[in-house]
């Protein structure tokens, strides 16, 4: 069922975008680009079929969001991730020992040179 709704809100996506690609644009950005009046912030409130199937569209995917959280919060467990930490028990803590003096030094090799070679 999950699958089924998860498909369905993908196409929808898709399509939401591809809708609102095909619309005139309204001449966003000081009138720069096209466009012309008649659009939404005018007096005129001309409702053409592209911005129909943007609403329909635009709802049946809020709709297939709201029911993809509700499949989600059914199949969670009783408790959040937060509650079952707690039930995981505590790794004890080990300090590891600190090197002697000695073990800090570079080995000493009797011939070996400082720098590795340029070769």
């Amino acid at each position: 069922m999950e699958n089924v709704v998860l498909i369905i809100h993908l196409l929808l996506a898709l399509s939401l975008i591809a809708v609102v690609l095909l619309q005139r644009s309204e001449g966003g950005l000081g009138s720069m680009g096209g466009g012309g009046g008649g659009g939404a912030v005018s007096g005129r409130t001309a409702a053409t079929a592209m911005s129909k199937v943007t609403w329909v569209v635009a709802i049946a995917f809020i709709c297939t969001s709201i029911a993809l959280t509700i499949i989600a919060a059914q199949k969670s467990a009783s408790g959040s991730v937060v509650d079952r930490l707690g039930d995981v028990p505590a790794a004890e803590e080990t300090i590891p020992s600190l090197p002697s003096g000695d073990d800090l030094l570079p080995p000493t090799g009797g011939d070996l040179p400082l720098v590795p070679s340029a070769n």
